[in-house]
């Protein structure tokens, strides 16, 4: 749950201009999804969200232009722990199992990993498929999972 809500939280801000918690918050509900003003603020502090000026002289959330390597790899190790149950391959395809409704959140800290060896990531709601470009690279992939679940 909260790693989609996370996920949705960066959707709405890549989609929408908003420039306070109230109007996340509002966001959030219209898609269906409801949250505490500290659910929130944990959500923002987490994700490491600031605001930037915009043209009009507002100010709008947005991620950090320079999440350094250090952050995502924190981020997907949390949701490798809060959210995969199993990972199993096939050649060259691995297959993450997580739990109900995380498959978005995980693959999009996985995609934003930036990993050479993966071709790409398609989620639904509680598994993953990963394609690597090649049988001999899904090893490595399998040892860096490892590591991320410490």
């Amino acid at each position: 749950m909260k790693n989609d809500r996370q996920a949705m939280i960066i959707a709405i801000i890549k989609e929408q201009v908003i420039g306070t918690q109230e109007e996340l918050g509002e966001a959030l509900k219209n898609r269906g999804i409801m949250v505490t003003q500290a659910t929130l603020s944990r959500d923002i502090k987490e994700l490491g969200l600031i605001k930037i000026p915009t043209p009009e002289g507002y100010y709008r959330y947005s991620l950090p232009q320079d999440r350094t390597p250090g952050d995502l790899l924190r981020r997907a190790q949390r949701m490798f722990e809060d959210a995969v149950i199993s990972v199993d391959y096939a050649e060259n395809l691995i297959v993450v199992k997580t739990t109900g409704g995380n498959a978005q959140g995980v693959a999009a800290a996985l995609d934003d990993l930036d990993w050479p060896e993966v071709v790409g990531t398609v989620a639904g709601d509680n598994t993953i498929l990963m394609v690597i470009r090649s049988k001999e690279a899904v090893s490595e992939i399998l040892k860096r999972f490892n590591q991320l679940r410490r």
